[in-house]
């Protein structure tokens, strides 16, 4: 019997078209720069056009777009794009993400945003690109959060969302279980982002309500994020369908 073995410094990316949101910054950027690393074509689509093209700069095949993904007629646009530019698809990394620290305070225009990106946002883009990922046996890879799979404080609106894309991302995976498509989804704890950098505690803030959700190994750095997401990105993840991962340093473990 002859056994096939791989090429160990053949990539399970090589020649893949990954479209990543948010990847103008953060963890968004980490995936994009990683995927390219191992041989996929990235097409970036994030709402800051000067940070998005110096990000794209160290994507070699890489192109980017500025789209306001909350928009589902610029969603349908930039898969469209995709398209014409490298032919197909083979991966949607949804990572995108805005987060609203406020509540009761937060307004109705914060919640709709919340809503927007978290969640309308990845379902208007898989909407587009599922056809194009059943021709090509693609993947769906959702970047939800541990707000995804248990109560934070101040943050209603994210949660709400988070959970919903959770959701959307089991219902996708029983959808297309008869299918070569794989759904899964990824939900980091705390990271090193700017959106962390930049946080505001809402004015009178419990901070024991608040670090409950911190981990006592302390927050991930984007890049390690990045890895178990190129990972299911992969041909690697074969065998990985409808998977919810926690990428939180063990605080779902309690």
């Amino acid at each position: 019997m002859t056994v096939a073995v791989q090429n160990p410094g053949l990539s399970a990316l090589a020649g893949k078209v990954a479209v990543v949101t948010g990847a103008s910054s953060g963890l968004g950027a980490a995936v994009a720069r990683l995927l390219a690393s191992r041989g996929a074509r990235v097409h970036g689509l994030a709402r800051d056009e000067g940070r998005l093209s110096e990000v794209f700069a160290e994507v070699p095949q890489g192109r980017w777009r500025v789209t306001d993904l909350a928009d589902p007629g610029a969603c349908a646009d930039a898969i469209s794009d995709t398209v014409t530019e490298f032919g197909r698809i083979d991966a949607l990394v949804y990572v995108a993400g805005a987060h609203t620290m406020r509540t009761p305070a937060v307004t109705d225009d914060e919640w709709h945003r919340d809503l927007a990106v978290n969640l309308n946002g990845p379902f208007f883009l898989c909407r587009a690109a599922l056809p194009h990922l059943l021709r090509t046996a693609g993947n769906i890879v959702n970047v939800a959060s541990t707000a995804g799979t248990q109560g934070q404080a101040y943050s209603a609106g994210y949660c709400a969302a988070k959970h919903g894309l959770v959701g959307l991302t089991r219902a996708l995976a029983v959808e297309f279980a008869h299918t070569a498509v794989r759904v899964n989804a990824v939900c980091p704890g705390g990271m090193l982002t700017p959106q962390v950098s930049n946080f505001v505690a809402p004015d009178g803030a419990d901070f024991d309500l608040i670090m409950r959700t911190a981990s006592p190994r302390g927050m991930s750095k984007p890049d390690e994020v990045a890895q178990l997401i190129a990972f299911l990105a992969s041909d690697d993840a074969s065998a990985v369908h409808g998977a919810v991962y926690a990428a939180d340093n063990g605080r779902s473990a309690d």
